[in-house]
């Protein structure tokens, strides 16, 4: 009778063992999606962030406007082709058949044009007397730093200084570090990130944008769909259309910066959230690339039948992107291509 009581005694324990490891289990679970969810690039896009239920909201502060240049700052060791990957997709936002190129649809100037528009002419109908705004981007000039002149561990006070180094009249000067390159908070709180700044002596804001290289540092945070995913739901990584899983998750991160630059380039534009760290145009649809997206799941994409590469835009020269949906104003949902 007394070995019958110590086997039931025993086997309840086990039981309630067993039943707070499984707890204990999903509680982790929970808590690794939630930090993953949290990763964002600071106004750009991230892995797993599913899309906010509130709306992005105008503070009436200036857009980006006019005839701007980007300007790519070169951090580091780039191969030519990587630096094609990125100056083609600057080169295909303004692409059309008016410019002399011929660009497959849906195209990365039709992301950019039918989603970044929204904001600028809802910024006219709230601004009531403002005229109407207008951007156009083109690419600027290249500069190459490829002796690490600053070291392989950067500041972000650093970041703004290599920034510093392009044209900041009517400019937007992007810094991109090689995958060798450290930058304070990368793979840690961020992807990447925007802001403005003053030379010193200069009375004048220029609008800037820093993204890193995660090929060799977190490519399941930051180049996500092409990498497996250290958090959450875990699904096969997609091809990249590049061939270059850490330039074209740079491609995704600079898209998503663009949008937030252009529509919210000195913290007083649109977003949602606090200021210091805002849900801005992309970033507020992290991780939504096509129509169906959920945590895991990229969404509905196009695939080159020849190498099975997972796109949703066409760019020059019969370049393939992924880029991110951007939050449409006038839904309150996220804008995909298709």
């Amino acid at each position: 009778m007394g070995s019958s009581s110590s086997d039931r005694a025993m086997a309840a324990f086990l039981l309630h063992s067993q039943l707070l490891l499984i707890l204990i289990s999903l509680l982790i679970f929970h808590l690794s999606s939630a930090a993953a969810r949290q990763l964002l690039t600071d106004g750009g896009s991230s892995t797993l962030n599913s899309p906010p239920a509130t709306t992005v909201q105008y503070h009436n502060g200036p857009l980006l406007g006019g005839k701007v240049s980007v300007n790519l700052i070169w951090y580091g060791q780039f191969k030519p082709a990587q630096r094609a990957i990125l100056s083609d997709f600057i080169t295909s936002l303004s692409a059309s058949s008016s410019t002399g190129s011929v660009v497959g649809q849906p195209s990365v100037a039709s992301w950019w044009s039918s989603n970044i528009g929204k904001y600028y002419s809802l910024a006219v109908v709230e601004g009531s007397k403002k005229k109407p705004l207008s951007l156009s981007l083109a690419l600027g000039t290249q500069v190459l730093d490829e002796s690490y002149s600053l070291g392989k561990s950067l500041t972000m006070k650093q970041i703004v200084a290599l920034a510093a180094k392009g044209e900041q009249n009517y400019a937007v000067n992007v810094v991109l570090t090689a995958a060798d390159v450290t930058v304070e908070g990368f793979c840690m709180s961020t992807c990447g990130s925007h802001g403005s700044s003053r030379s010193a002596g200069s009375a004048t804001r220029f609008a800037y944008i820093w993204v890193g290289n995660s090929e060799t540092q977190c490519p399941g945070q930051c180049a996500w769909p092409f990498h497996q995913p250290i958090y959450g739901p875990q699904s096969p990584p997609l091809v990249a259309p590049n061939d270059d899983v850490g330039l074209d998750g740079m491609v995704i991160n600079l898209a998503g910066l663009l949008a937030g630059t252009a529509t919210n380039p000195f913290g007083d534009g649109f977003f949602q959230g606090p200021k210091e760290a805002p849900l801005e145009a992309a970033s507020a649809c992290s991780g939504v690339y096509g129509s169906g997206a959920y945590p895991g799941y990229a969404g509905e994409l196009l695939v080159d039948p020849a190498s099975g590469a997972s796109y949703n835009a066409h760019g020059v020269d019969g370049r393939e992107y992924l880029l991110p949906a951007i939050f449409d104003p006038s839904t309150s949902s996220c804008s995909t291509l298709f």
